[in-house]
């Protein structure tokens, strides 16, 4: 009798388009844009994200944001952050420009949509941003962008040009084998009820955000 049994091998799915549909949209002012959006199959973290591709993008190294799911500010429009203002501005240009959007299922900086409401709690008793997030046992960013890098890869993008004011977003895409040919920083978008939340994040994390001239911007105004 053959003692002998047959090695099953798993092979890991390579990343890969799943479905590619047209989507309509409306953009900030109520003007109508045609995009295709993408899903897909053999992502590393295994994470509904998606691509959104606008007008007509530059084939050699296109404009592409990347941004992370935040349901408080993208869909309620929340005033803690300035992630719902980022995301229109990025919807925006890019349907001028052309280019993509890679929409990433992480929220609140990785810990999850109910973690991210607990650590709100924690910033209205005094810490900031990222001091809530370690009171809750996380990292001050817990996001991964290796799925965007391969999301880039299975729509044939190697080269791109990057809108961000995060340099790790940047950081990351090279070391997964993207080339960042430039960065153009996203606007800033400053009010009273984030003004902490952002001074945050250039003090925590290096974030390329001009505040200074954006307050005494609503200062002369006022």
């Amino acid at each position: 009798m053959n003692q002998h049994r047959a090695k099953v091998v798993h092979h890991k799915s390579i990343p890969h388009i799943r479905t590619a549909a047209q989507l309509p949209i409306f953009i900030g002012n109520r003007d109508e844009a045609l995009g295709t959006i993408y899903s897909f199959e053999g992502l590393s973290d295994g994470k509904e994200h998606f691509a959104l591709k606008l007008g007509v993008p530059d084939e050699h190294a296109p404009l592409v944001r990347v941004h992370s799911e935040c349901v408080t500010g993208d869909v309620l429009g929340s005033a803690r952050c300035d992630c719902g203002p980022q995301l229109q501005e990025a919807l925006l240009r890019l349907s001028e420009e052309g280019g993509y959007l890679l929409y990433l299922r992480q929220e609140g900086r990785g810990i999850g949509l109910y973690r991210k409401l607990e650590a709100y709690r924690l910033q209205e008793l005094g810490q900031d941003t990222y001091a809530a997030n370690r009171v809750l046992g996380h990292g001050d960013d817990e996001r991964d962008y290796t799925a965007a890098a391969q999301m880039l890869t299975a729509l044939e993008i190697t080269h791109i040009t990057l809108l961000s004011n995060n340099p790790d977003k940047r950081s990351q895409l090279v070391a997964a084998g993207i080339e960042v040919a430039a960065v153009r920083q996203t606007g800033v978008f400053a009010g009273h009820h984030n003004l902490r939340y952002l001074e945050a994040k250039i003090r925590q994390t290096g974030h390329t955000i001009d505040l200074a001239q954006r307050i005494e911007q609503a200062n002369a105004r006022d």
